[in-house]
């Protein structure tokens, strides 16, 4: 038996065009789903556009956010430009209950949905997002650096930072396109699993000795790795991307002042393709609604 979301009314709170895919699939399966932040298109006809956040919120047993959440001031990412706040008096107004669906939230939101009650799913860590998505941030990644550099990624001293699910992604996809591929990790079953696989594994307490070679750089680790040390060993010309959340794995500023180009790109789904990306949400989020609203909520 298929997905049934009627009777659900679903408020779609900003985001990318990710969420134009979503939104569809949400009303193909019954869903009543407005939103607040998108202009007025083709692919919206369906939905209840409204012009404010409140009016968003009411009467809404969902919320969906975009991935990347929001901002430390609660300013949430919209296609038509305008401005979003998630403040404490529209937090005021979201009842008790309600299913609470973001990328990745921010501590003063972690707080409020223990405070009022919401039931908080950060999605961006699921397996089933993180390692779908690996994909599209992968070949975006590669795409960013194709652009940028002189010089092919055959052959390139290319350097993963970080051996997770985008990490895996990423070294394989740079390997099978002729990369020489160099993995930082830091658990010993990484580092064998790197050298099993044809990359060169560094063990990140090592990296020092090493990332002078480098002549790309994709940083997956949302911690300080690039710091202004580690910066300064670093080639003028090579090329650093920082794929991490917010606020990233690398010192921009100090990269800044060195010279070094640094690009942080996290997103990049649906950036680069926001089809594939929106229909791994479409995937992942209607059967996640069903699991966790209760039945006495729907409608």
């Amino acid at each position: 038996m298929g997905i049934d979301l009627t009777g659900i009314v679903i408020a779609v709170i900003g985001g990318d065009r990710r969420d134009l895919v979503l939104m569809q699939d949400l009303v193909s399966l019954g869903a009543r789903v407005r939103a607040v932040g998108f202009a007025t298109g083709e692919e919206l006809q369906q939905i209840e556009l409204v012009p404010e956040l409140e009016t968003a919120i009411t009467g809404a047993q969902v919320l969906i956010l975009p991935m990347q959440g929001t901002d430390p001031d609660g300013k949430i990412k919209t296609l038509d430009n305008s401005v979003l706040l998630l403040t404490q008096p529209i937090a005021n107004i979201i009842p008790h209950g309600t299913i609470f669906i973001i990328g990745a939230a921010r501590e003063f939101l972690r707080n409020w949905a223990t405070a009022y009650g919401w039931k908080l799913l950060e999605i961006a860590e699921m397996d089933d997002v993180a390692i779908l998505n690996a994909i599209p941030s992968a070949e975006g990644a590669i795409q960013i650096a194709m652009e940028q550099l002189p010089i092919t990624i055959h052959g390139s001293q290319s350097f993963v930072l970080g051996y997770g699910r985008l990490g895996k992604t990423l070294a394989r996809m740079l390997a099978a396109i002729g990369a020489i591929t160099t993995v930082a990790a830091r658990k010993s079953a990484d580092l064998a699993r790197i050298y099993e696989l044809g990359y060169r594994p560094v063990q990140f307490d090592e990296l020092q000795d090493y990332i002078q070679e480098a002549e790309i750089i994709f940083n997956t680790v949302p911690q300080l790795v690039l710091d202004d040390k580690m910066l300064l060993l670093i080639r003028k010309n090579a090329l650093v991307i920082d794929l991490a959340a917010y606020p990233g794995g690398t010192d921009f500023k100090t990269a800044q002042e060195l010279g070094i180009t640094a690009l942080t790109a996290p997103g990049l789904p649906g950036k680069v393709a926001p089809t594939t990306g929106g229909r791994i949400l479409a995937q992942v989020i209607p059967p996640l609604i069903l699991r966790e609203l209760p039945c006495h909520l729907r409608g």
